[in-house]
């Protein structure tokens, strides 16, 4: 299943363990059992196709062969607001390599002018994280968006993992691409909703509405 290489030359330095495969359930998966199994930090995994993609809280993230952009990489020590830097260093990637004017859904919703291009999935394993990365290339599936046929994969995988080692004004940069600020929003949450003007995202990643700082909950944008 494993294809022997990049098909360009990987990218020096910390993300140069690069294991490409043709297909497998999750490259979320297979990165924390590499981490179970001692792999440092920087190895990369990437796969042509998953057959059991996920997001957040569980959700299926769906893909075609060949049609997106799907890869994870390992990162430790764990470092601060890791979702939103891998979420900004997708957006900008998006930019740079296809052209796509793409924003930021907090928390991890990389979005185009037609909507969802793709998200991120942290996930720490012991003294790691895992952060994955999908984004739709030629494909989507209903109620998402995607960049268009021709967008060179490779090159956008290059610049993704880039972004992860740019300038550390990670919070001025994510803020600055945030859709979601500045707007009225709905934020579901297991002990119920909140409604109210999205305020800023805090030093500690957190969406602030109405005053109130929120961890973690699915947000919808209101008019």
């Amino acid at each position: 299943m494993s294809l022997p290489s990049w098909r360009v030359p990987p990218p020096p330095g910390r993300f140069a363990d690069v294991r490409w495969f043709s297909e497998v359930d999750s490259t979320n998966r297979v990165a924390a059992d590499l981490v179970r199994g001692g792999a440092g930090d920087g190895l990369v995994v990437v796969a042509d196709h998953q057959t059991a993609g996920r997001g957040r809280r569980g959700r299926s993230w769906e893909s075609r062969p060949g049609s997106s952009l799907l890869a994870s990489v390992i990162l430790r020590p764990v470092p601060g607001l890791v979702t939103l830097a891998a979420g900004l260093a997708a957006a900008e990637a998006c930019e740079a390599v296809a052209g796509v004017a793409a924003l930021l859904k907090w928390p991890n919703d990389v979005m185009g002018p037609k909507g969802k291009l793709g998200g991120i999935l942290s996930e720490v394993v012991g003294d790691a994280v895992v952060v994955g990365v999908g984004l739709n290339l030629g494909w989507a599936p209903p109620g998402a968006a995607h960049m268009g046929v021709g967008v060179d994969r490779d090159a956008l995988l290059q610049a993704w993992l880039a972004g992860l080692d740019g300038p550390a004004d990670i919070l001025a940069r994510y803020r600055e691409r945030c859709a979601t600020l500045g707007r009225p929003v709905r934020v579901e949450l297991p002990s119920g909703t909140v409604e109210g003007v999205a305020d800023d995202v805090d030093e500690q990643g957190r969406l602030v509405v109405g005053g109130r700082p929120i961890t973690a909950g699915d947000v919808v944008h209101l008019r």
